[in-house]
């Protein structure tokens, strides 16, 4: 991951929690603050609800690669935690993606690229 880092400090966590900005899909809750550095930090958390400890790494592993992926597209210098619901153990890649990435840009964590221009209307 090019400008992100592990998140594994619980108070980080919970002041992320408790002040941060989050939305919320089916299958993920995110929450991000700025955290005032140039790169990001990254947290994932899968409860004991989800299941045994092989489909909690499962989901997390699919969620860091979705986060991977999608790095380039997301704004620096943020805290963003992402929380895995009981429906991401069922859910198919692309619908955790598409969650991932509609739960980012109402947070406004996506930069605006020249590819992604509003398109106008045609007459």
């Amino acid at each position: 991951m090019k400008h992100t880092v592990s998140l594994k400090e619980n108070k980080i966590f919970r002041r992320l929690y408790a002040k941060g900005k989050s939305a919320v899909a089916p299958t993920m809750v995110l929450y991000c603050r700025k955290n005032g550095r140039k790169e990001s930090r990254l947290g994932l958390t899968t409860g004991t609800k989800l299941g045994h400890a092989v489909v909690r790494n499962r989901v997390r592993r699919r969620l860091r690669e979705i986060y991977r992926l999608h790095e380039g597209q997301l704004l620096p210098g943020y805290d963003i935690v992402v929380v895995a619901r009981v429906r991401a153990v069922h859910s198919r890649y692309a619908e955790l993606e598409r969650d991932f990435l509609r739960l980012a840009k109402k947070l406004q964590l996506l930069s605006q690229t020249k590819g992604e221009l509003p398109r106008e209307k045609k007459p």
